[in-house]
């Protein structure tokens, strides 16, 4: 279908310093997601939020109305303080996923385990060029002054074939799992291996972009 250019552009902004809960941080308009924990072992809760600005000049509208949202989200990590207020740790402008194209499908979410962990879901689909679907899940965890990425999870299948691969990253024991089968037919017998990784220093959240 012919997209039309929604007009007048908006500065993209920041999610605000601090503020008692999420309404107070991000900016008004913004879609955003968010989850609570404790991040940081100190017995207080902390909050993550995931907020994509509304920036009209990265947005475009189709001529039925539906408006595809081209601009970086913002990633932040607030560490909550004795007084109930949540205090802004960092803010990262190019980590999260944009959505590409508008024939890209993109699903993604934030929570926080009970270990206190970050774990982040990005899901990816085409609706022309590609066939294939896949789930990236990545943990992160709070140590030695900033969050380092321990774990990946990579989860892709065709929708043609229904073949499926399932590959499991542990960069703490150095472990790497993968699983192959069909998810169209529950007769393929998966096949499992397990191996050794190269050990390396894990990576921080900041030189990272998902």
């Amino acid at each position: 279908m012919l997209l039309v250019s929604v007009m007048s552009a908006r500065a993209q902004g920041q999610l605000k310093n601090s503020g008692k809960h999420v309404g107070e941080l991000v900016p008004s308009g913004w879609e955003h997601m968010e989850a609570t924990g404790d991040l940081n072992k100190d017995g207080i809760t902390d909050l993550i939020v995931s907020a994509t600005p509304n920036n009209k000049a990265h947005m475009r509208v189709r001529e039925d109305g539906y408006v595809y949202n081209f601009n970086q989200p913002i990633f932040g990590i607030y560490f909550g303080t004795r007084n109930g207020a949540y205090k802004c740790w960092k803010q990262y402008n190019h980590f999260m996923p944009a959505l590409g194209s508008e024939n890209e499908l993109l699903d993604c979410s934030v929570s926080i385990t009970r270990q206190g962990t970050i774990s982040i879901s990005v899901g990816r689909m085409y609706s022309a060029g590609g066939s294939d679907h896949s789930t990236d899940t990545y943990v992160f965890r709070y140590q030695n002054g900033g969050f380092f990425l321990i774990g990946k999870d990579e989860d892709s299948y065709s929708r043609m074939s229904g073949q499926r691969a399932f590959v499991s990253y542990n960069y703490l024991t150095g472990k790497k799992q993968t699983v192959k089968n069909n998810v169209f037919d529950e007769s393929v017998k998966p096949v499992e291996k397990w191996t050794r990784m190269k050990k390396s220093p894990l990576m921080r959240m900041e030189d990272m972009s998902l």
